[in-house]
């Protein structure tokens, strides 16, 4: 019997893992893979590649904001249904925007996929329900290292799809995408989950509660500068390989499978650690590495020309401390309010979002050498993050008795 009941949880933490992997997949995949099809899309649509742009970031905004939302409300009735409604939400969005002939209509539905979208940022609490220990600390790592990988790849998927379907491809393999999450979320999830309380939502309540946690904002700040330090790099990407170095797109999606890959020794690496140190530790190596790879960045640019080599090596550093830092930060925030998980990962999700888009946009408007940018943004960052870890260990110390007291 207890055999029987073993081999029925390992089944179902299979199935949740499988499911936790797709939502990370869907999380990046209706961004990154559209870049190659803007020309299609622009011809299309008989606009601009700004416009097509504009697309981009309606998206992006979409999620945002309906996460704040579905985070608090899955705290109350459970992450089961609001999945459910979220890819029923997506699906209908990605199919509104296949059969679109107008710009306008492409743009109202693609704001609906993007709300619809929201629901991925589940997967963190998801993670807190669901896994215990050090399963839930090397799950965050392998889901950070999926992040990088799968964000890695899309462009060059992309690529694949707008030359064998069109520009309709990215959505058609989104919808087939969503309906498997859907099929699994029917079949792997329970309908509530250990935290849900029942009653009404107090939005403004749940969020200021976790906000005005030291710690949980620390926590989620360094999460957010090493995650920063990683989208930065992928929004200036194609303006330094593409328009600098001057390499083909299909070339530029090859260079960037090799940061995919080094995501995925970095995550090896942060598993072992996690057997070996404590989160602490993991996040001042990780942090340490992100402040290494922006002095390399800097020293580079300032002695050497620019080329795909003197870019790519630091980064790879980059990639290093951040699967380090990022899971192990997110774990110490998600552990301060295990009741309120939902809330958690929607307060940590849009903090990272906001700090992300800010950052980048910021490095990608800079008139100055951009590498070098990079290399500054880099130490910055990582100093801020170290300075708040400090000031988090400070306060632990602070308030945890002295062995003499009785």
């Amino acid at each position: 019997m207890n055999e029987t009941e073993s081999a029925v949880n390992l089944k179902k933490r299979r199935g949740a893992i499988a499911l936790l992997m797709t939502m990370v997949l869907l999380g990046v995949f209706p961004l990154d893979v559209l870049l190659p099809s803007f020309p299609a899309l622009s011809e299309h649509f008989r606009t601009t590649p700004a416009n097509i742009a504009l697309s981009i970031s309606l998206f992006a905004v979409g999620i945002a904001l309906s996460q704040l939302l579905i985070g608090p409300l899955s705290d109350v009735i459970g992450r089961k249904r609001l999945l459910l409604a979220g890819m029923a939400v997506s699906m209908m969005g990605a199919t509104g925007c296949v059969l679109s002939t107008d710009y306008s209509f492409f743009l109202f539905f693609r704001v609906v996929q993007a709300v619809g979208c929201g629901c991925f940022v589940l997967s963190q609490a998801l993670v807190q329900d669901l896994f215990r220990g050090e399963e839930r600390d090397r799950l965050r790592i392998l889901m950070v290292t999926a992040t990088g990988v799968f964000i890695s790849v899309s462009p060059l998927a992309g690529t694949f799809l707008q030359t064998t379907m069109g520009w309709q491809g990215s959505f058609m393999l989104f919808i087939a995408l969503a309906a498997l999450v859907f099929v699994k979320t029917c079949f792997f999830l329970e309908r509530s989950h250990p935290g849900a309380t029942g009653g009404r939502p107090k939005i403004i309540q749940s969020y200021r509660r976790v906000f005005s946690d030291f710690e949980f904002l620390g926590y989620w700040l360094i999460s957010a500068f090493a995650f920063a330090c990683h989208f930065s790099f992928i929004v200036i990407s194609p303006l330094i390989f593409m328009e600098q170095l001057h390499l083909a797109p299909y070339d530029f999606s090859l260079t960037l499978l090799v940061y995919g890959v080094a995501y995925l020794v970095g995550g090896i690496v942060a598993t072992w650690l996690t057997h070996r140190i404590s989160t602490s530790h993991q996040i001042i190596i990780g942090l340490s590495l992100i402040l290494l790879s922006g002095l390399s960045m800097l020293y580079l640019s300032l002695h050497f020309p620019l080329s795909a080599v003197t870019v790519l090596t630091p980064m790879l550093i980059c990639t290093a401390g951040t699967t380090i830092a990022r899971p192990a930060a997110t774990s110490r925030a998600m552990s301060l309010f295990a009741d309120s998980a939902g809330t958690s990962a929607s307060a940590g999700s849009t903090l990272i979002f906001i700090c992300g888009g800010l950052i980048s946009a910021l490095i990608s408007l800079s008139p100055a050498n951009l590498q070098a940018t990079l290399g500054y943004s880099f130490i910055l960052l990582s100093s801020l993050a170290l300075l708040i870890n400090g000031r988090i260990n400070a306060r632990a110390s602070n308030i945890r008795p002295s062995p003499n007291c009785e």
